[in-house]
């Protein structure tokens, strides 16, 4: 090689090197987190689509049909969201002091993390749960353990106790679809008086009995909701938090610490038409419910098992073909589940609960995949 021709090109070598270098000065002033990986959103047509746990029917009719001002589209929103959080309140039995609303149960439980999860100590949740927790905790650099579920996918409630920094878990939990019943909820609270306890009913609405009913009793306790699941809206974005008044105002107080105008005027509007028809919501959860219970029964003819499930999706396994085989040959027929490559769970799939024609097709794929008659 021409010596100067080499020269040059180590010059330049050296050159990109040193940039390198100094990238990585201030690279390690950046906060890197392993995010969290949502729901695969397909488009196209004939695709039935139960991998991120949607509700398979519109929202309310009141809701389509409401008249929202886009005029004041100009206008800040209400910061306080009074409209929304005065029929959540009246909705719940509670007073408006011990609302607190976000965008989607996902900004209330972040906004949870930064409030209540600050000591020293670690804060606690199960091992098999919302792939949330534990980015909210290191991107917020909260220190947490993890307790592992049973042989049978339940939380044990002895795990919870001791020293520790808050506690949170979903009820029903995901993506395991089981509902731990207010005599557990009560131990956990009794065992950790001094820190907060968070329960996420995301599903609740689908199977068992709401903590709210606790609120009373217990200062330390918040119960979280979302209107993505039961109430069809998860493309607007609405989430809310219940507890006492105290607590609701430092969620308050971090909020407009942060960003004071979270919910936006439509979704304000639409919210509260949502909360007013309740013959619409308790149809659409009961015509779920039903799809589900009848599902849960093709899957045991067709060999799989599953967690009886609370929510509206089931988890199941099948007795000899793989979960990510089946996977990846639903996908192939345009038919999305979803499928964790995770221990433990690596082969579960996590099926939402579609439509009574969406379901129906879903099993017809599994006779033909699984070699079954119908």
């Amino acid at each position: 090689m021409n010596e100067t021709i080499y020269w040059l090109m180590r010059l330049n070598y050296d050159k990109k090197n040193k940039r390198g270098d100094m990238m990585k000065v201030w690279e390690k002033n950046i906060r890197k987190v392993v995010p969290y990986t949502p729901g695969e959103q397909p488009e196209g047509k004939d695709i039935i689509k139960l991998n991120t746990n949607e509700n398979p029917y519109p929202p309310s009719p009141k809701v389509l049909e409401a008249k929202a001002n886009l005029a004041k589209l100009r206008l800040y929103p209400d910061a306080t969201a009074k409209n929304l959080v005065s029929v959540l309140a009246e909705y719940h039995g509670l007073k408006e002091n011990q609302i607190f609303v976000g965008v989607g149960s996902d900004d209330v439980l972040a906004m949870c993390f930064l409030t209540f999860f600050n000591s020293e100590k670690p804060i606690v949740f199960p091992d098999i749960t919302y792939s949330f927790y534990d980015v909210w905790a290191e991107l917020f650099n909260i220190p947490y353990v993890t307790k592992a579920l049973n042989d049978s996918f339940e939380l044990v409630a002895k795990d919870y106790y001791g020293e520790n920094g808050g506690v949170i878990f979903p009820n029903p939990n995901a993506p395991t679809g089981l509902i731990a019943d207010l005599d557990f909820i009560k131990d956990v609270l009794e065992h950790n008086q001094d820190v907060i306890v968070i329960v996420d009913e995301a599903y609740i609405d689908f199977g068992g009995e709401s903590a709210v009913s606790l609120l009373k009793e217990y200062e330390n306790l918040i119960v979280v909701r979302t209107f993505s699941k039961s109430r069809s809206m998860a493309g607007i974005r609405i989430g809310y938090a219940m507890g006492n008044a105290e607590l609701i105002q430092y969620l308050n107080d971090v909020k407009y610490s942060y960003n004071s105008y979270t919910m936006n005027y439509p979704s304000l509007v639409l919210g509260v038409e949502s909360v007013k028809d309740e013959t619409y919501f308790k149809d659409t959860v009961s015509k779920v419910v039903a799809t589900r219970e009848w599902f849960e029964e093709e899957l045991t003819r067709l060999g799989f098992t599953y967690p009886k499930s609370s929510s509206n999706f089931v988890f199941a396994t099948h007795k000899t073909v793989p979960a990510k085989e089946i996977f990846e040959a639903a996908r192939k027929e345009k038919i999305y589940v979803r499928y964790f490559d995770k221990p433990r769970i690596d082969n579960y799939l996590r099926i939402t609960i579609g439509t009574d024609e969406e379901m129906k097709k879903f099993v017809a794929f599994l006779e033909k995949t699984l070699g079954y008659n119908s």
